[in-house]
């Protein structure tokens, strides 16, 4: 429930404080003193419409709010700063407009004359689903079992569908894939080839010159023996200089032999090579990284090559999941059609006291499973479809359906009427009266009311009222609200009969616990 408003700057409001209770909480006053305003304000703050004021804040106990993205406390505070636009904070975290709105969807029910939204089939299964829930705890079970299955299916199902959106382009992927492949494969590079062959190429452009250095060098030896004796006529060891003369004989041997092995190269395979490799390594860096890539190439190719594979084994998949999702949907079709008969009188006998005929609930079967089955649920007031009723008959049919079931944990319910009792004659609003506080019984429910039997029996009484350009809000105490009542009824000089009948409202309703109010709590702020 909602414990405190706060409202600063609200277009003709300057401040507003209230510290609130549960229970039904009206809001009452002349036209254009700003009741609409004031609850818009609190409404945008919990998602529905956007914030006018400055600043909003709302402080909620115990809200029906699941969150793994947020770190929420009890009490949870909602705060809305607008300056060049609207910014959302819940408990010191920014949020954005809609996801704060997803947040409060189970904890903020919101109903207005002016507004036939939200009593689609899903809204109706919704209903059907929590009647019988609350009569069969093993239902809840088979749904629960239903929408679980369901999830893995629309999962499955999204899979499938990228799947087929990937299979359109494969043929032109597969294309594409072998021309890169066959594109390297054609060159076949080895580990190091390009270095390798690089050097040859050195070699190759410097043979001529080894050759022509080796024979001018070739000279020394003729003085071979010149000098072996130099040494011995010297009497000195010849073996470092026989073991050099040695070495560079062997030396040029080999120097030889690699000239004539180079002799024996095709320069122009081995250019032609060089230029082939080096267009891999001007893409890939490396040879190194054109095997890595044709490696994933191939793996990518694989994958294409088995995603027909993976499609049938995906399909088989799914068309079990679906045979056992239509298996239990069949099964909750016929639980909610044993049920809906049921239901139709259970709300008759309620529209009944609201002046209201008897509605028809139409069942249809869907080919498809949807989250909450396969049934289409439409409803009809006689013979008028909903989308047909006016307003306020639209409006006292959801009124019929809130009171028909109750949500687990109601207590964490916050329901919104602005002006759900308007343009009804006095039958009309005696029964909206009552059924509104039957369900503020457990329940926060906040009303804008131009009727006397809904303001009367208010747990808290809001006077919104108008000095000027200014607007104020006052909570009331019993005599304020036998006055605000007494307007009412007889306009802004209300007679005697008409405080009379303020008076008999009232105290028809004051000696309940649940219509108490603890005047010294709720101060008048303004």
């Amino acid at each position: 429930m909602i414990k405190r408003v706060y409202i600063k700057d609200l277009v003709t409001f300057d401040e507003v404080s209230l510290e609130l209770k549960n229970g039904l909480i009206v809001f009452t006053g002349p036209s254009g003193a700003g009741k609409s305003l004031l609850m818009q304000a609190i409404l945008a703050n919990l998602g529905h419409g956007t914030s006018e004021a400055r600043l909003c804040e709302i402080e909620m106990s115990q809200p029906d709010i699941e969150s793994d993205e947020y770190l929420l406390s009890d009490p949870t505070v909602i705060k809305a700063l607008r300056k060049d636009r609207s910014r959302y904070y819940i408990d010191g975290q920014n949020i954005s407009h809609k996801k704060l709105k997803e947040l409060m969807k189970k904890s903020v029910k919101y109903l207005s004359v002016r507004d036939k939204s939200n009593l689609d089939s899903h809204d109706l299964t919704d209903m059907v689903d929590r009647y019988i829930s609350q009569r069969e705890s093993s239902y809840s079970r088979v749904l629960d079992n239903y929408k679980n299955i369901y999830m893995t299916y629309r999962k499955d199902m999204n899979e499938l569908c990228l799947k087929k959106e990937e299979a359109k382009r494969v043929n032109e992927l597969i294309e594409f894939t072998r021309f890169e492949i066959d594109k390297i494969s054609s060159i076949d590079p080895k580990p190091n080839e390009y270095d390798e062959l690089m050097d040859i190429k050195q070699k190759l452009s410097k043979i001529d010159r080894v050759k022509e250095a080796i024979k001018k060098a070739s000279i020394i030896f003729e003085y071979e023996q010149n000098i072996s004796e130099v040494y011995s006529l010297m009497g000195e060891s010849e073996q470092f200089f026989t073991d050099t003369m040695n070495q560079i004989r062997i030396d040029f041997e080999r120097f030889e032999d690699q000239a004539l092995e180079l002799e024996d190269i095709d320069i122009e395979y081995v250019l032609d090579r060089l230029e082939k490799l080096h267009s891999l390594v001007k893409r890939y860096d490396s040879i190194e990284g054109a095997l890595k890539y044709k490696q994933n190439k191939q793996k990518e190719l694989e994958a294409y090559l088995n995603i027909e594979h993976d499609l049938s084994k995906l399909e088989d998949k799914i068309s079990t999941q679906k045979e056992e999702l239509m298996s239990l949907a069949l099964n909750i079709s016929q639980i909610r059609k044993q049920y809906i008969p049921i239901i139709e009188k259970e709300l008759s006998n309620i529209l009944a006291q609201l002046k209201l005929p008897q509605i028809t609930i139409t069942s249809y079967t869907s080919k498809e499973p949807v989250n909450d089955g396969i049934d289409i649920l439409n409803i009809k007031m006689g013979k008028t479809p909903v989308s047909s009723l006016s307003g306020g008959e639209f409006n006292r049919l959801r009124l019929a359906l809130m009171s028909l079931s109750s949500p687990q944990d109601s207590s964490k319910e916050v329901i919104f009427l602005d002006e759900i009792d308007a343009n009804v004659s006095g039958d009309e609003s005696i029964a909206i009266a009552q059924m509104i506080t039957n369900l503020s019984k457990n329940r926060q429910v906040f009303a804008i009311s131009h009727q006397p039997h809904l303001s009367s029996q208010a747990n808290l009484h809001i006077l919104v009222q108008k000095s000027g350009d200014k607007s104020h809000a006052t909570i009331l105490e019993r005599r304020g609200r036998i006055k605000e009542v007494a307007r009412i009824i007889g306009g802004e000089n209300a007679d005697n009969e008409a405080t009379a009948f303020a008076k008999k409202l009232i105290g028809r309703h004051s000696n309940s616990k649940l219509f108490g109010i603890d005047n010294n709590r709720n101060r008048s702020v303004i």
